[in-house]
């Protein structure tokens, strides 16, 4: 919170003290890239009413989880080693958090370990049920991370892949042929990150106009809006209707 100043304002209410460091503009705009995210809307002023103001996010590093992982999670790994030659080349770092184990994935070979974990009987990840992207903006130069969410209906098992790549070449191979499912995933991907997914049979936008510029879940990309009339009254974009600062 700001500290008021000694001397009021002619209506008696104390004026807030300029925080040191406010930005001028929205942070929508102007994405924060320091290591810390700073408010819900990552504001570093007095602009952000939603009582998240003095909010600090700091970002934790993401590292490798050492043997034995627990759970069923060492299984999965050795089975994938076992059956996957390329394993050592393909596979970045193990991470176990929250309960999950994540495979970061080299992107080149995503497709390769899909195959694998889906048709290897002691895996058999038969279902991909989710592929996302994320934007590390400020955290990661492959700031461009997908993530693929398996489950093995045979074993009642569940794990994450991920694999990073950059905003300059943002490809990497589809795994619609391996899961059907994952066709329309990949289109929400891409029109919302614009991540490739080379090989995919119909990478279109699915969500935006065809000529839509830019990818609206990049963290650089503008908050913007359309203006909504409501009983006569105009409702202005949400960028238009109050500068975070």
């Amino acid at each position: 919170m700001t500290s008021p100043t000694d001397k009021p304002n002619d209506g008696g209410v104390p004026l807030p003290v300029v925080p040191a460091g406010a930005t001028s503009g929205a942070p929508a705009e102007f994405p924060p890239a320091s290591p810390a995210g700073r408010g819900m809307f990552g504001n570093q002023g007095t602009g952000d009413v939603s009582g998240y103001g003095g909010l600090v996010r700091q970002r934790q590093p993401i590292e490798e989880a050492s043997r034995p992982y627990g759970s069923y999670f060492d299984e999965v790994r050795d089975a994938l080693e076992e059956a996957y030659p390329a394993f050592g080349d393909a596979i970045e770092k193990v991470v176990v958090d929250r309960g999950e184990l994540t495979l970061h994935i080299r992107p080149e070979r995503i497709a390769e370990v899909c195959q694998v974990m889906r048709d290897d009987l002691a895996l058999r990840f038969e279902l991909c049920s989710s592929v996302s992207g994320a934007d590390y903006l400020g955290a990661d130069e492959r700031r461009l991370h997908v993530v693929y969410l398996l489950t093995s209906m045979t074993y009642r098992r569940r794990v994450r892949l991920e694999a990073a790549v950059s905003v300059e070449a943002p490809h990497l191979p589809s795994v619609t042929a391996i899961y059907p499912t994952a066709d329309w995933q990949e289109r929400e991907a891409y029109d919302m990150f614009g991540i490739v997914f080379d090989g995919h049979p119909n990478l279109t936008r699915i969500l935006m106009p065809d000529d839509w510029e830019g990818h609206p879940q990049r963290k650089d990309y503008p908050l913007g809006g359309v203006p909504v009339e409501y009983k006569g009254a105009e409702i202005q974009p949400p960028n238009e209707r109050r500068s975070y600062q």
